[in-house]
């Protein structure tokens, strides 16, 4: 799918559909948490979520007081959904409107998050522009964390096709420089209760 394509798909979705009426909705996004806490990241750590769209992620980062933010997705009208409900809190976040295959970060970072992204990327040349950007903007020392639907997980999502992931996948695709520190299944139940088996794997740069 193109770049344009991704973008008009996931806006049509966020113009029709609340929050809760979408399969990914967390109340509490406890994985990511966990794993961003065992990145070993402080306060001021520059994190940045990948596909965060309306995602409560930020609000939880918010409330754990770490206070340097980015959150980057395709959708306007995603983001505009969490700065709406943010509100003041939200004011100091940085929202980027973008594709992360062709994004060209202006800074780097300390922790890498995405969560339900990087499986829609199912063409070789867009996962090898993703790992290009993860190249561009994570730190030496800084920490990677994706969390995809897993081997046995959803074929599609949201209509859309997804390449299903285990941590040595993801691992192959990182290529030489970064090494797996952890990996974790997660049973996500849906809103209607339905269970999608997702995996998450972090990985550290070592060069």
């Amino acid at each position: 799918m193109t770049t344009s394509g991704r973008a008009a798909h996931w806006e049509a979705v966020y113009a029709v559909k609340g929050e809760r009426e979408v399969s990914w909705f967390q109340e509490s996004p406890s994985p990511s948490l966990e794993l961003i806490a065992l990145a070993g990241a402080v306060p001021v750590s520059a994190i940045v979520d990948i596909g965060g769209g309306a995602s409560r992620l930020v609000d939880a980062l918010l409330t754990a007081g770490y206070t340097n933010l980015t959150v980057l997705d395709l959708s306007d009208a995603a983001l505009a959904a969490s700065r709406a409900r943010l509100g003041v809190a939200g004011h100091g976040v940085d929202w980027i409107v973008a594709d992360v295959t062709g994004w060209q970060p202006t800074r780097t970072y300390d922790v890498w998050h995405d969560r339900a992204a990087f499986h829609f990327l199912n063409a070789p040349e867009e996962q090898a522009a993703y790992v290009a950007c993860v190249r561009r903007a994570v730190k030496p020392g800084g920490h990677v964390v994706i969390g995809t639907f897993a081997v046995d997980g959803p074929e599609k999502c949201s209509g859309l096709p997804v390449t299903r992931h285990s941590a040595d996948s993801i691992a192959a695709l990182l290529g030489a420089g970064f090494k797996l520190t952890d990996h974790r299944r997660h049973e996500h139940a849906t809103p209607w209760q339905s269970v999608q088996n997702f995996q998450f794997s972090s990985f550290v740069r070592s060069s």
